[in-house]
Parts: structure tokens; sequence; C-alpha cells
């Protein structure tokens, strides 16, 4: 958890480095994003509001095309997701990677075509599969023994569906302990050094209506070095090894997961993507020539690395308080629609918007509007000392796993989402009011 204590974040107001590139400043203190200030949003929509970069959305949809060719991109849903963004995705060439009966139901009522969706998730349930079967989900990913029986019976001795088995090659990799899924101690995947895994595909391959096409692995999030692809890529080519000479299986597919790690701050590292690009394939190629195998067809599934540095989230200012050492100031968001300081001590760079300041910057702590003390945005920032109730304050780096985990504490409702783009901004998701909460509470 984020404290008080951390190093102060140092940067120079005019580091606009993890702003979107369409970010400028036409006015001293109002900064616009796709040609539109983020002020006039504020007022437009009010506070808070995510603000999504169209353009860079799509600019970062094709950034991967380019650097993967040969690749199939999957945009991870669960980063964020509504029918705009399902639109850009389809638009820019890149399939989907979805977790749940929603996310895909909602993908395929906007029209993007199912053959191009793969379901995964560790626990699917009985309706997560029947919507997959019932619409035509391309590939379902295997997470645990049980799926196997379960996705036969429910495909049918006459049916066919392709799948892939999520395997766990035991590496440790990812920003925060909670979001490192490579290791065999966690929930997700079938180990590959205990045997799990070549039982469960051992079983896969006794079902005539299941099409094992591939493996899949994921090996945490935030991952800002190529060295753990590296390693997960020989490990798995090594059990596609194991598997040819037992069963004489040759998979076409091999998917690699997500987890690309972004810069939230200046001067944080971020994954470089021409280097795992060209570090994999390489490896690809020489871990199959070792083994006698085909290359198979690699896919890849970033979510946070796409829609992240294209979003900013903007609050006001309700209170600045003093105490003792430090100064609070407290907005009028918070854990409701951005829980990731409190759940992995994400930190990031808020800065004054809609206002120039003539005043030296001081370290603040800008925190929460929600009844606990771990309600913390940004620990230990350097903000204008003259911050006052009214300001505004924009966050970068907002576009990923805000609103997805956005929740109802306090019921305060959850922000809406707009899109800027050549001067205009639109509504892409309303605010959730008060009226649609007490439409769900349906009891007395």
């Amino acid at each position: 958890m984020t404290t008080l204590h951390e190093p102060v974040v140092t940067t120079t107001p005019d580091d606009l480095s993890v702003w979107p590139a369409s970010t400028t400043e036409p006015r001293p203190g109002d900064l616009a994003v796709g040609g539109v200030p983020l002020a006039e949003v504020a007022d437009r929509f009010g506070t808070p509001v995510y603000v999504l970069d169209e353009n860079e959305v799509r600019a970062r949809c094709r950034t991967y095309r380019h650097a993967f060719p040969d690749t199939e991109v999957l945009y991870a849903a669960k980063a964020f997701l509504c029918r705009a963004m399902v639109h850009w995705t389809e638009e820019e060439g890149l399939g989907l990677d979805v977790c749940s009966a929603g996310e895909l139901e909602l993908a395929v009522t906007t029209g993007f075509p199912p053959e191009r969706i793969v379901l995964h998730g560790n626990a699917k349930s009985p309706r997560d599969l029947e919507t997959a079967l019932r619409l035509g989900v391309g590939r379902i990913v295997i997470d645990s023994p049980s799926e196997i029986a379960r996705l036969a019976a429910a495909v049918g001795p006459g049916g066919h569906q392709k799948v892939m088995v999520r395997v766990v090659p035991g590496i440790s990799a990812g920003g925060h302990e909670k979001i490192r899924t490579g290791t065999d101690d966690q929930k997700f995947g079938l180990s590959i050094a205990d045997g799990y895994a070549q039982h469960a595909i051992a079983r896969i391959l006794d079902q005539p209506q299941l099409e094992l096409t591939g493996l899949h692995c994921h090996l945490g999030s935030q991952i800002t070095s190529v060295k753990p692809y590296l390693a997960a890529v020989r490990r798995v080519v090594g059990l596609m090894a194991r598997l040819h000479e037992q069963h004489g299986l040759v998979l076409p597919e091999l998917d690699l997961g997500g987890g690309h790690g972004i810069a939230y701050r200046p001067g944080e590292a971020a994954l470089d993507l021409t280097a795992l690009a060209r570090r994999v394939r390489a490896e690809l190629s020489d871990a199959c020539a070792a083994a006698g195998l085909p290359v198979p067809r690699l896919i890849i599934e970033p979510g946070r690395a796409v829609v992240g540095p294209a979003g900013i989230s903007v609050y006001r200012v309700l209170a600045v308080k003093r105490t003792g050492d430090h100064t609070f100031v407290a907005v009028d968001g918070g854990m409701s629609d951005n829980p990731r300081p409190a759940l992995y001590g994400v930190r990031y760079a808020p800065r004054l918007i809609g206002r120039a300041s003539g005043e030296p910057s001081a370290p603040v702590t800008v925190v929460g509007r929600h009844c606990e003390a771990g309600d913390v945005l940004a620990a230990d920032v350097r903000l204008p000392s003259d911050l006052r109730p009214g300001d505004l304050l924009a966050v970068p780096v907002a576009g990923a796993y805000h609103l997805s985990m956005a929740s109802g504490y306090n019921l305060v409702g959850r922000p809406p989402v707009t899109a800027v783009r050549d001067g205009h901004a639109r509504l892409l998701v309303r605010r959730e009011s008060l009226d649609d909460i007490r439409r769900r509470d349906v009891g007395l």
C-alpha cells in the first residue's frame, strides 16, 4: 500500500512525457488533450470524469500491429471496455481477449466478429461457457481440469470448439506480488513442473469435439523487462517438444499473454515493444529449431499498454488540510474510481489544470473522499502551494483498470467516460446516477 513516507515525486511542470501525444498547453496552466481543454471537459461533464484520447488508443493499436506484423494481437478487454473501445479495436485490426460473458456479449452485440475473440478465466461459470458457445467464440482457454469435461459436454458429441490450455511456466514477473501470475503458487493455469498441464492436455486429446490449437501463458502485469518473456518461450517450447514426443502433437499457436509495463510517472521504465518483438521472435525460432518443431503462430494480449496512457482522470479539489508536517488535498473522487493505489501501491503524477500558478510547489498527498485511511490517490507529490478548493487536478495514465475496477463504495456513483478527438469531446459512458443505484435496490 502507498504510504506517506515514500520519496517525493519531483517532476518539472512542463514534463508531459506520460501524457497522450496530443497534449498541449494552449494557455499557461491549461492543458488540452485531443484539442480539447481538460477544464472544459470538467465543466461540461462534471467531475470526477475519465477522458480518453481516441487517437492515442488507435495509435497504440497500430504500434502493436507494426511491431508484431506476423502476430495475432488481442486487446485485453478487462483493462477497459465500452462499445466505442470495441469499435476502435475492431477497426484497427486487433482481436479481443475477454474473461466473462458480460465482456463477450458487449463485444459481439457491438458488432465484433466472435471468431476473433478468445475467452479465458480461471473459473468460468456455466453462463460464460454457454454464451461463448452460443455466440461462436474463436477459442476458449482451459484453465483447470474440471473445465474439460464441462466444456466437452456443453459442446456435445457433434460439436466442435477450438481450445487452448493455460500453462504455468514457473516464472515470477510483474510490478507487484498481486499481479504476478506465472508462478506455481497462484490460482491461474496448470503447472508444467508438476505434470498437471501434460495430464490435462492428454485428457483434451481424448475429446474429439475439442480441438487443441495451442498453449497459453500469462506471466503477470506491469512487466518492463523482455527477459521473463524469453524464459517463458523456452519453457513452453520445451513442453511442446515433450508433447510432440509423447503424442505426435504439433501445436500451431503459442499465446504469451500480455502484462506489458507502462510508465505512470515521468522517468519510469516501460517495456520496449520493438525489443520484445525482435527478441521473442528470435528466441521462439531458435527454441523450435532446437526441438525440431515448426514455429507456431504467436499471440499476444496487451491491454494496459493500449489504453492506459490514453486516459486521464480529472478531479475537483474539495478541501486542503494541513496536519502536522503533511498537507492533504482531498478531491471529489478516490478509491471508488481508482482503487489501484490502495491495491498495488501504484503512484501517479497529478497536475493542476485550468489556471496558472506562480507559487512554488510543495509536497502534498492527494486523497479521496471515501471513509478509508487507505484512500490515497497520490502520496508525496509536488503541487503549487496555493492549491485551493475548486481547483482541478488531472491524473495521466488513467485509462486502464480505473472504470473496470470502479466500485459503488459510499454510493457516490461511477464517473462518466468521455472521448476527445480533433477538438471535440463526446460522452461514451454516462455517469452512474442515484436513480441507477435506487433501481437496483428492489427490496424493503
